[in-house]
């Protein structure tokens, strides 16, 4: 017992020790050049540019939810590979990107109003808006496609009408996938 006692102790201290080394540095990272408030990206020296006439379809798959109180990192990914190519020297116009959402990501989805009317508010409190809303919205303005699997909308009783203009709902994310894979879009595991 003792014995296991002191391996756990050893592991935490290695722990401790390491994180230090293993923390991140973050200072290279910036947004833009397309979203300017989100999508940040590192330029990386010393490899070749991405040729300018290179295209992309690419489909985000999203199920994981946003944090409480911030935005859907799955769907910030989708922005920053944007923003990454299109610094990297790729034309914006040849970046063609959809986001599949299912699962609980769904209500990540939800205009102002649908996102509020699910939210526990003290009497005292503003009605909140959905933290990814205006990232979406922008995102949607640029081209990118929202696409809700449907079969997720209705075990979470999610209307059209409660999406945020322009999100598209789709039979299911599974049908979702098939039909951008017909299109040639790819899947981006990350």
């Amino acid at each position: 017992m003792m014995e296991a006692v002191v391996r756990i102790l050893i592991l935490l201290a290695a722990m401790v020790i390491a994180a230090p080394a293993a923390a991140q540095d973050l200072s290279k990272f910036k947004t833009g050049p397309v979203f300017e408030d989100f999508g940040p990206h590192a330029p990386i020296e010393g490899i070749d540019n991405v040729p300018a006439d290179t295209e992309f379809s690419v489909a985000f798959d999203v199920a994981k939810p946003a944090e409480e109180g911030a935005r859907n990192r799955g769907f910030e990914s989708a922005a920053r590979f944007i923003n990454m190519h299109v610094a990297a020297g790729v034309d914006p116009d040849n970046i063609r990107i959809a986001v599949v959402v299912h699962g609980k990501a769904s209500l990540d989805l939800l205009n102002d109003v649908a996102w509020a009317a699910r939210q526990p508010v003290g009497e005292e409190e503003e009605a909140p808006e959905n933290p990814s809303g205006a990232m979406i919205r922008v995102m949607l303005d640029h081209g990118v496609r929202f696409i809700l699997c449907g079969q997720s909308g209705a075990a979470y009783g999610i209307e059209q009408a409660d999406l945020i203009p322009g999100v598209e709902t789709a039979l299911s994310a599974m049908t979702a996938h098939a039909l951008l894979q017909q299109r040639g879009y790819t899947v981006n595991p990350f």
